[in-house]
């Protein structure tokens, strides 16, 4: 089976400026979190914006070719809804225009509506609707297309704790009654809590298009002592010297080159042991080198 989400060496540029430079994955799960990546990631892989190097692939496939072949659904973060259209009109447009006949789409936008509890709100006209309803709106109208595979862009941002917590019961569980449908959630930060991180089997945790951690999203939160730097300078030296003092430092250089003095900053991860961030800072000083960001690899989780 294809992985449901690849992407390699991928760049996105955002008004002339690359929001996503040199990105590699490839997911192995079947509900996976992809966290802390700009939003230009999730476009790239929805087809709603062109790469200018590389390109992604969703089950395998061009993400518009996944779309058009009904392999693929996306459902983005509040786009522009017609305000006349009821709940119910906007879910069975989208299984019409995923292909289905009249019938056949009333059934799956019924589904979709039950899933995501909007049957009471069906009539509800979308410029009326509060933002956890137009949400839940755009997801049905996902699901009601039949594609087996989903692209979520960050759901839960900017809702209210309760709202989010709920929301995320009932998107959780709309998920879990289509066990083969797959699935892959984009978020800048999840609570590790949430049924949507307790319902994954995969998480990446994306700092500046590199890969800072992977896993299972608790062996990924539980890295509480490990950081992701950019590092540049005598990157070898530093990384010799934190293992010295009892660290674990992984150097990952972009597109795979060998680290050096000559190149831009590598990514280093670093598990601290005893050691913390200041004394880095000690031991980069002292190694002829200079840490230019430090991010918690389990920042990502709320």
């Amino acid at each position: 089976m294809a992985p449901l989400l690849s992407v390699a060496d991928l760049r996105v540029d955002v008004g002339g400026t690359p929001a996503v430079d040199g990105l590699s994955l490839a997911t192995t799960g079947e509900r996976v979190l992809v966290l802390g990546a700009a939003r230009a990631l999730f476009e790239a892989a929805a087809g709603l914006r062109q790469p200018r190097r590389g390109e992604p692939r969703v089950e395998g496939m061009a993400p518009l070719a996944a779309v058009r072949a009904r392999v693929a659904a996306v459902a983005p973060l509040d786009p522009q809804l017609p305000p006349r259209w009821t709940v119910l009109q906007y879910v069975t447009w989208s299984a019409r225009l995923a292909g289905h006949a009249r019938r056949e789409a009333a059934r799956l936008a019924g589904e979709a509506l039950d899933r995501l509890q909007l049957g009471s709100s069906a009539v509800t006209r979308l410029r009326l609707a509060p933002l956890a309803m137009r949400r839940a709106t755009v997801i049905a109208a996902a699901l009601a297309t039949g594609a087996p595979a989903l692209l979520l862009d960050d759901p839960l941002a900017a809702l209210p704790e309760d709202a989010a917590r709920s929301f995320a019961r009932v998107l959780a569980r709309a998920l879990d009654a289509e066990p083969r449908r797959r699935a892959v959630l984009f978020a800048a930060r999840i609570s590790l809590e949430s049924p949507l991180s307790l319902a994954a089997d995969e998480a990446f945790v994306i700092d500046d298009s590199h890969v800072s951690a992977h896993g299972p999203p608790a062996e990924v939160a539980a890295q509480e002592k490990t950081l992701a730097l950019r590092v540049e300078g005598d990157v070898e030296a530093f990384a010799r010297a934190v293992e010295a003092e009892g660290g674990r430092a992984t150097l990952e250089a972009p597109a795979g080159e060998p680290p050096s003095r000559a190149m831009g900053p590598t990514f280093v991860r670093v598990e601290l042991g005893a050691l913390g961030p200041r004394e880095l800072l000690r031991i980069a000083a002292q190694a002829q080198a200079v840490i230019r960001e430090l991010r918690p690899v389990a920042g990502v989780f709320a």
